[in-house]
């Protein structure tokens, strides 16, 4: 289970980062933008790849060779070629492995299971009740889930090439330390050790910001773009950076703090320790306080379930309900506002509303969030911009973490189809 452990916490190379690559790292991250383009595309030929990674057609067939003996793709018969040669096509490989992605939330443990084309076979939920924030309780919550998409899907153990995990907060991933969770409070919990002790398969960890961002450039809103935000409304607010096509981190796996900028001098108090942060005036928390403020006996207020609350001011908002409307109308100015900040700084081609509180109050949140974006932001950069709600049907943290597992798995080299005689369910 050590060796698990440590195996699954070699640093990631889908980013966009100034340290030093060996030509190892380089050809793991080439064979790992040429997996993406497969299950993106699939099936695809040779030649398409190469058009969509700028690698050179020999490099490509010379990755997907290695897919294929790998077990993750396969040979997926011919295409006409404008009358040439027939064109051999590719495609992913999906009953060659499953992948299981792990979203830890302040109220949820929330697991996927997908196959090697990242489509869900089973999932499981795990409810995280006000007390129950302790590191061995959240283990607790994950290993459950874990174990039960295994034995929904019918998965062989041995057929899990990884589990990514993400965890709110800051996080090591070389180390699979959680540094700082400011909502719980934690401080240095070694996240992947404990749960290493419930858990064999390899573990790979990062946070919701990365997970959201990856999830958008592989299927998402950013497909294609070179620069996006994925804003990521849940209780926790953050921003997950894609510039230059890739993931951006930051130095120390820090980027994307967003929540963590001040909105308001002087504002309300945060779990950071600062005041007038963005989250408190948007995230899940700061809505619900934005509705006692406006309407303190509201029928619409439950005062201890926060997706309780988010989803009545949804029906609300769709219903005409006054009190809703405003509501969400003043959560999206300052939403708004804090998003232009963004545009301003980045200049993204898009940026996306991301995670459960942006999926519950949808069009109403995203037309008055255009509206604030338009008062503040800069007419140039803004009009570069899309700001659109996240089109990812499933949670987008779990598909996220689940490439972390993906890209971890090419990083050890992968797994052969033939090492179990159990296939994947299909779908």
């Amino acid at each position: 289970m050590a060796a698990a452990s440590r195996h699954g916490r070699e640093r990631s190379r889908e980013t966009v980062s100034s340290v030093k690559r060996t030509s190892r790292d380089i050809r793991t991250a080439n064979r790992y933008e040429v997996l993406r383009q497969i299950i993106a595309e699939s099936p695809t030929s040779r030649q398409e790849l190469a058009a969509a990674t700028g690698l050179s057609l020999a490099t490509v067939a010379t990755l997907v060779g290695e897919l294929i003996d790998l077990g993750m793709v396969t040979e997926a018969g011919f295409e006409d070629s404008a009358g040439g040669r027939p064109r051999g096509l590719v495609g992913v490989h999906a009953a060659g492995g499953a992948l299981i992605g792990v979203d830890i939330a302040e109220t949820y443990v929330r697991v996927e299971l997908f196959d090697l084309g990242l489509r869900v076979l089973a999932r499981a939920d795990e409810h995280i009740r006000p007390g129950e924030s302790r590191p061995e309780q959240v283990v607790g919550h994950v290993a459950a889930a874990v174990g039960a998409v295994v034995a929904r899907a019918g998965v062989d153990g041995a057929r899990v090439l990884g589990v990514g995990v993400s965890v709110p907060g800051q996080v090591d991933r070389a180390t699979g330390v959680c540094e700082y969770a400011p909502n719980w409070d934690w401080h240095d919990v070694p996240l992947l050790d404990l749960l290493a002790e419930h858990i064999t398969h390899p573990l790979y960890l990062d946070n919701p910001l990365r997970a959201c961002a990856v999830a958008e450039l592989w299927f998402g809103a950013a497909r294609g773009r070179g620069d996006a935000v994925v804003v990521n409304l849940g209780t926790g607010v953050g921003a997950g950076l894609v510039l230059g096509g890739g993931v951006h981190r930051g130095v120390s796996n820090s980027a994307g703090e967003w929540g963590h900028t001040t909105l308001v001098l002087d504002g309300r108090l945060c779990h950071c320790g600062k005041h007038g942060c963005v989250e408190t005036y948007v995230g899940a928390p700061g809505i619900m306080l934005n509705l006692r403020e406006s309407s303190p006996d509201s029928a619409l207020l439950h005062s201890e379930d926060q997706t309780a609350t988010v989803d009545a001011l949804a029906r609300g908002a769709a219903a005409d309900d006054q009190v809703a409307l405003e509501v969400v109308r003043n959560t999206a100015r300052y939403l708004g506002a804090a998003v232009s900040d963004l545009v301003n700084l980045l200049n993204p081609e898009v940026v996306v509303l991301s995670s459960w509180v942006a999926a519950a109050l949808g069009e109403p949140l995203l037309r008055e969030v255009r509206e604030a974006v338009a008062r503040h932001a800069l007419p140039r950069p803004l009009a570069a911009t899309e700001i659109v709600l996240s089109p990812i049907p499933t949670d987008p943290v779990c598909l996220g973490a689940a490439t972390f597992a993906l890209e971890g798995a090419l990083s050890s080299g992968g797994r052969r189809a033939g090492a179990s005689s159990n296939p994947l369910p299909k779908p």
